[in-house]
């Protein structure tokens, strides 16, 4: 359900596009915007990985630095059919993640030392598994179209007038600079909707991958309190990022709101328990190893991942 939403949502998206480019620019102002935006957020696709890496601060980990976590991504990444991500760590209070990179096989997965110190084992299972959910479904991908679209209107409602064809081809100045000052804000909005549905199905997917949803449900009440006690610094510099993370990681308040980048944590987390009632059978998957089982097994107090 998730998926045709996203689909209907990229449809209005792209409707919006040809009904403000044939307002306010005509055909080659259409064409030249969607082609600026295009453009620009190729540049970003390609490299949105190390761009919202060095954003954060983000250190690289491997084997030897962070044996358990990278342990624990190897094995949830075998378990989704994904190739082994880059592995960082964000100097952070809060509690938060994220995944990045244009493919698969150009990922990353960033976690926080705030996340690493209030989660407990099986819990970071269920927020690596959501990560890795993304990387699967080629959300990256997916928010760049949307991005680019609605750049696109945004550079068309600020120079549709110049682009313009014909003077007889124009609609009413008044209706002009209403079109020029709702379009981008619609645009917003479905961009930010599919963000939010996406993050619907990260969450179904995650849980299938760990084997196990209220791992993640468990995970999402910690975030979302941590969250709301701890500044992200960085995050609030690049706000740009924030549809990136696991939780808003602004403090905007978490409505499931049109002008949230995120759905309400409680509906996510009422979601996730309605799918372990339904009988989900993610658990009969092949199991972890043993070195990993031991430790999702263990009883460990947070912060011993580090």
């Amino acid at each position: 359900m998730n998926t045709v939403k996203t689909a209907v949502l990229l449809a209005g998206l792209t409707a919006l596009f040809g009904v403000v480019g044939y307002a306010l620019g005509g055909t080659t102002g259409m064409l030249i915007a969607l082609g600026f935006a295009a453009v620009t957020n190729l540049f970003a696709y390609w490299n949105s990985d190390q761009l919202a890496l060095a954003a954060h601060g983000a250190v690289e980990v491997d084997a030897r630095t962070a044996p358990d976590l990278v342990g624990l991504v190897g094995e949830l990444a075998a378990r989704a059919g994904l190739p082994m991500p880059r592995v960082y760590i964000i100097e952070s209070a809060q509690p938060n993640a994220f995944a990045t990179g244009r493919n698969p096989a150009n990922s990353a997965v960033a976690v926080s030392t705030g996340l690493l110190d209030t989660l407990n084992r099986q819990e970071l299972a269920g927020v690596i598994a959501h990560e890795l959910a993304h990387i699967r479904n080629r959300d990256t991908l997916l928010m760049t179209v949307s991005a680019t679209i609605a750049g696109a209107i945004s550079t068309l409602a600020q120079f549709g007038f110049i682009f313009g064809g014909r003077e007889a081809e124009r609609m009413n100045p008044i209706v002009a600079i209403a079109t020029a000052l709702l379009a981008p804000i619609a645009a917003m909005i479905i961009q930010f909707a599919i963000s939010r549905s996406r993050e619907y199905e990260a969450d179904r997917l995650g849980a299938e991958i760990c084997g196990n949803p209220l791992w993640l449900a468990s995970a999402l009440a910690r975030i979302e309190a941590g969250a709301q006690r701890y500044v992200n610094v960085e995050a609030e510099r690049h706000p740009a990022t924030a549809p990136l993370f696991i939780v808003n990681p602004l403090r905007s308040g978490g409505l499931d709101s049109l002008f949230s980048t995120h759905p309400a944590t409680e509906n996510r987390i009422a979601a996730l328990h309605e799918l372990a009632r339904s009988g989900f059978g993610g658990a009969a998957r092949p199991g972890f190893g043993p070195a990993v089982r031991r430790s999702l097994g263990a009883t460990g107090w947070p912060g011993t991942w580090r």
